[in-house]
């Protein structure tokens, strides 16, 4: 019933073969084969029987971050021992391959995943990317995305790096910087440089946990931790999720990344929320349509080049992200090139 609903569904989608998970022993399986077969008329590939063990531990609706694991490769070891012995690798692949090309419907700017950059390494501005077991969320397509408009991917970890290296702009993902707080609070050389550079303008563009890392404080767990003090707030932690789903938010002021009437698609899933009082001294971009943000319909604090959010976006969906980092990045080297010239 389920596989025939999502053919009925949307019958555009070719869909070309199924995956059993958790079934319930062999009599279960055949059952299921047979009706799917017969019925919606797509092979079934492969059956994954009900495992005993927890292979991928979970946390707030999802798993815990291989990064946070020192089991990973057990892990590993054993989903290989599982698909090997139970799934048609084989014929799964030869429909992966059969596969027609992804194309962007509408009117949207066609992007080319495989387009190569139009600035040479050497010249390119360096883009910042925080990425560690505390920050570990990103589309690698908003990488790539990046990378084609013309940066350079510098990773960076804010819990093992003692300074800030030099960069052109920053783009902080999300991630869960609460279960690591004592670690990145306490690395305050780095803190201190993160908020060094963005007083000098550093374009930083943060999403989610980037943004918690950018704030004053956070308090979790009955403890307070100083964060990078790059924006005026304090954040909270509580025990479900403040925004969870799909948004949608229009770009109502000025900031160094969205042009006044763009708007923007992407989703939220955050337990932190903004503990700050009177926020209506603090400067937003965006108004939320749907969603939560920050609360009261607003999303996007901004102060100086820096702009942060709750709304995590897809690079595919928001084609303006990539090209206006970048635009961002060059600005600001240009700006240290005359300073420097000027010194």
């Amino acid at each position: 019933a389920l596989v025939l609903g999502c053919q009925t569904l949307d019958p555009e989608v070719p869909l070309a073969g199924v995956v059993l998970n958790r079934t319930g022993g062999a009599r279960h399986e055949s059952v299921l084969r047979e009706s799917i077969e017969g019925i919606c008329g797509i092979p079934v590939l492969g059956a994954i029987p009900k495992l005993d063990e927890e292979v991928f531990p979970e946390r707030h609706l999802g798993l815990v971050p291989p990064q946070e694991s020192d089991k990973i490769e057990d892990a590993l070891a054993r989903v290989e021992e599982v698909v090997e012995k139970h799934l048609d690798v084989d014929r799964i692949l030869e429909v992966a391959r059969a596969a027609a090309p992804l194309e962007i419907p509408g009117d949207r700017p066609q992007i080319h995943l495989n387009s190569p950059a139009q600035v040479a390494p050497g010249s390119a501005p360096r883009i910042g990317v925080f990425r560690d077991s505390a920050f570990q969320f990103y589309y690698p397509e908003n990488l790539e995305a990046l990378t084609r408009a013309g940066g350079e991917i510098v990773e960076i970890s804010p819990l093992e790096e003692e300074v800030l290296p030099p960069v052109d702009a920053l783009y902080l993902g999300g991630g869960f910087p609460e279960t690591l707080a004592p670690q990145l609070s306490g690395n305050g050389p780095f803190l201190a440089s993160v908020r060094e550079a963005a007083g000098q303008d550093l374009p930083i563009y943060a999403e989610c946990g980037g943004a918690v890392y950018l704030g004053e404080k956070l308090h979790y767990d009955g403890q307070t931790f100083s964060m990078a003090g790059v924006l005026p707030v304090e954040f909270g932690f509580q025990a479900r999720p403040r925004g969870h789903g799909y948004t949608v938010l229009e770009t109502v002021e000025e900031n160094p990344f969205f042009e006044v009437g763009v708007n923007l698609r992407g989703h939220e899933f955050h337990y932190t929320y903004l503990l700050t009082p009177g926020t209506e001294t603090l400067d937003f971009a965006f108004k939320v349509h749907r969603g939560y943000g920050f609360g009261s319909q607003r999303d996007g604090l901004k102060k100086g080049s820096v702009l942060a959010s709750y709304t995590h976006i897809h690079a595919l969906g928001t084609v303006e992200w990539a090209p206006s980092l970048l635009r961002a990045a060059a600005r600001f080297r240009l700006s240290q090139s005359k300073n420097g010239a000027l010194a």
